[in-house]
C-alpha cells in the first residue's frame, strides 16, 4: 500500500465513531464505540476524552493493551491499530483536547476530577480494502 499514513489518516478523519478495545479482568476483549479522537499525531498517537470513573479506565489501568478500529461503511474498508492506552489526568493533557461544550459531560470544567484523557499509542496495524488485508508496522 502506498503512503500508508496518508490513506489511513484520511479514513480515520472521516469517521464519526471510533471503536476502542480493552481487556477485562477475566482476559476477555471488550469493545466500545466512542466519539472520534480529539487529536491525532500521524497514525501513531490518538487522544480521547472519557470519564475517570468509567469501567474502561479501570481496565486500562490494570492492562494497557488496546486496539482501535475505524470503519468506512460506505466503501467497506477499515483499519485496526494495536498498541497501548494510557490514562492521563494531568492538566496539560486535559487542556490539550478540551473543547467548548465539554461541560455537558464534565460539569466542573477542565479540572473536573471525572474528566481524563486516553492516549493511545499504536505499534502496528491491519488495513482492509478491496477484499484484501495488509499488515503494517508503525
Amino acid at each position: 500500500m502506498k503512503d500508508v499514513e496518508k490513506t489511513i489518516g484520511k479514513l480515520i478523519d472521516n469517521q464519526k465513531v471510533a471503536f476502542i478495545g480493552s481487556v477485562d479482568a477475566d482476559g476477555f476483549p471488550n469493545m466500545k464505540a466512542m466519539l472520534p479522537p480529539r487529536k491525532r499525531e500521524g497514525i501513531r498517537t490518538f487522544y480521547f476524552t472519557t470519564n475517570t470513573s468509567s469501567m474502561r479506565v479501570k481496565q486500562f489501568l490494570k492492562n494497557n493493551r488496546s486496539c482501535l478500529y475505524f470503519c468506512d461503511r460506505r466503501f467497506f474498508r477499515g483499519v485496526m491499530l494495536k498498541g497501548t492506552m494510557e490514562v492521563l489526568t494531568d492538566n496539560v493533557h486535559k487542556e490539550l483536547i478540551w473543547e467548548e461544550g465539554d461541560t455537558m459531560y464534565y460539569k466542573e470544567g477542565v479540572t473536573d476530577p471525572d474528566y481524563c484523557v486516553l492516549r493511545f499509542t499504536a505499534v502496528c496495524g491491519r488495513y482492509y480494502s478491496s477484499f484484501r488485508s495488509e499488515d503494517f508496522v508503525i
